[in-house]
């Protein structure tokens, strides 16, 4: 695979599929540990290049935005709401409007392997999207961010429209835009003193390892950290 351009990362896919196959012709009935004897290829070391995430001074151009109409109303109110709890760009696409908790500022959000969690919204959030719900979705068994036939919206129409917006707003997006939202938020929650355990709940992530992915803070970070911690300080 290595031969034929493939990197580390699409290698490590292919491998723990053909580890879990013969861990299942082994022994089947019991979770694959590290303790089991069944043959096993190695995985690659992958890079661990650090994730893009929108500088503050450009959240701060997107969350004053003051969007007129449905179309750049919903855009704006799914931007928000990527920066504010941190889901996944089709976790958010999902939401329907039962799902929002307004009274205790909790959404039900349904992950990965249909997993549901509840995680938490700030009050901000609250504002914004009640007014949208009120205008444009009252009924609770809709979509959240439906088109405006009710449907499902399309990740690339999104993503498209998310650029548009950001070079409106006068800045290029980073690169991964959708999911540099996601980055943004972990990054921000661990800089403003989230735990890493509240932070995996909130990302739906199974292991701290996967959430450890998303908790490279910038240079000036771990200086602020370091007086702080300094025994000469």
């Amino acid at each position: 695979m290595r031969e034929k351009g493939l990197k580390a990362t699409g290698c490590n896919s292919a491998i723990r599929a053909i580890n879990s196959y013969m861990h299942w012709l082994h022994n089947p009935e019991v979770k694959c540990s590290p303790s089991c004897t069944h043959p096993r290829i190695a995985q690659l070391k992958e890079p661990e290049p650090v994730l893009p995430t929108f500088p503050l001074d450009h959240v701060a151009l997107t969350t004053h935005y003051k969007p007129k109409g449905f179309i750049r109303r919903r855009l704006h109110s799914i931007m928000l709401t990527l920066l504010d709890i941190g889901c996944r760009i089709d976790e958010v696409l999902s939401f329907k409007v039962s799902e929002c908790d307004w009274d205790n500022l909790l959404f039900t959000v349904t992950g990965k392997g249909s997993k549901q969690r509840r995680i938490p919204f700030s009050l901000e959030l609250r504002r914004v999207l009640t007014r949208y719900v009120t205008e444009f979705c009252p009924h609770p068994d809709e979509l959240l961010f439906a088109t405006r036939r009710g449907r499902k919206l399309g990740r690339r129409v999104v993503l498209r429209d998310v650029k548009l917006l950001c070079k409106t707003l006068g800045f290029n997006p980073p690169a991964r835009t959708l999911h540099a939202f996601r980055h943004t938020f972990a990054v921000n929650c661990l800089r403003r003193g989230g735990l890493v355990f509240h932070l995996q709940k909130v990302l739906g992530h199974t292991s701290l390892e996967m959430t450890r992915r998303y908790a490279n803070l910038l240079t000036e970070d771990l200086q602020a950290v370091h007086q702080k911690l300094s025994l000469l300080a």
